[in-house]
């Protein structure tokens, strides 16, 4: 049964852990340009040089003896976002929502005092959440306000879009959905929904939890054939401009929908999981092998969008009931191995 099914997602496209790293991570992604994308600050930076709309950043901590400004930072804010500049997987993310009586809450309504978020600031500087455990910075953030859109399809917290860009070309997108189980994040491991969105459209195409299909959100039982992401043209050229703007070949690009100012990048990512085929029961590897044989490259991002709608829509819509979810659970484990 088991060589059946990898058989099956060998023919589906499937990319493996082993086959990102040595095709596409190490062969597209030059190792001196990591830095662009590792450290959210100079995303941050790199976006605004580019007119790329990301969330306004309210203040920065460097050294365990910048703690003791932090009450002072935060007074001005009511809404704010503390994350570590050099995090990765969603690790380290506090969101506060509201502060009254020198009390925090979180999304989930828990109140937290200040020496709660000092603690866990001082822990993001120690390295805590840092990628090889050194010492990090401190970046506080506005707080993204959930377009009206998603408001039945997120639990406490503000879904997010993972867009995987393949030389500046779009070829697969995700949505991710917080739920009860993840603590209000949008990470998948951490029990999030994973939505698998059609690149033509942005209407949702298959939903997963733990790489188990789902028809509605679990917490909110919203049902997802309904759902389409909505100023799709637009997020897609984001997207695609973000290869012009770190030259990184292999990308994986975080959007997030602001009720007021729309798609906003929130993160990039050198080296995105793979999950996002289980969420779209589609390989990369074919649409991958579609780019790689284009004889020219397209300079404009917007003419790149337009050939990836064309070539990589959905057939189409499969969310609803399917019998093939142990082919799921198995792309589940093998992409990791």
């Amino acid at each position: 049964m088991f060589l059946t099914s990898f058989r099956r997602l060998k023919n589906m496209g499937i990319v493996g852990m082993n086959q990102r790293n040595f095709a596409l991570v190490s062969r597209y992604n030059p190792r001196h340009l990591y830095p662009l994308v590792d450290d959210k600050l100079k995303t941050k930076q790199l976006a605004q040089a580019a007119g790329i709309t990301v969330p306004k950043l309210l203040g920065t901590l460097h050294y365990q003896y910048d703690v003791k400004e932090l009450k002072n930072m935060l007074n001005a804010y009511q809404q704010f976002v503390i994350k570590p500049v050099k995090g990765s997987g969603g690790k380290g993310i506090l969101v506060i929502t509201e502060q009254n009586h020198n009390l925090y809450y979180k999304p989930s309504g828990e109140a937290v005092k200040l020496s709660h978020i000092e603690r866990h600031v001082s822990n993001i500087l120690s390295g805590l959440h840092s990628l090889g455990g050194k010492p990090d910075s401190v970046m506080i953030e506005s707080l993204i306000q959930i377009d009206p859109v998603f408001a039945d399809y997120s639990y406490e917290g503000i879904p997010d879009l993972r867009v995987i860009v393949f030389k500046g070309y779009p070829i697969m997108a995700m949505l991710r959905l917080a739920t009860h189980a993840s603590d209000g994040r949008a990470n998948l491991h951490q029990g999030a929904v994973g939505v698998g969105i059609d690149i033509g459209t942005g209407e949702a195409l298959h939903a997963v939890q733990y790489g188990i299909p789902v028809y509605h959100h679990p917490d909110t039982h919203k049902a997802f054939n309904d759902l389409t992401v909505p100023h799709w043209n637009k997020l897609l050229t984001l997207a695609a401009a973000c290869y012009e703007m770190t030259g990184l070949g292999y990308l994986g690009v975080d959007i997030v929908m602001d009720r007021d100012q729309g798609p906003m990048i929130i993160e990039l990512n050198a080296r995105p999981g793979l999950s996002i085929q289980v969420a779209n029961f589609s390989g990369l590897a074919p649409r991958v092998a579609i780019v790689e044989a284009l004889e020219s490259f397209d300079h404009d991002a917007q003419s790149r969008v337009d050939f990836s709608k064309k070539n990589f829509a959905a057939v189409r819509n499969l969310i609803r009931p399917r019998r093939r979810t142990n082919h799921i659970k198995n792309a589940s484990f093998l992409i990791l191995n």
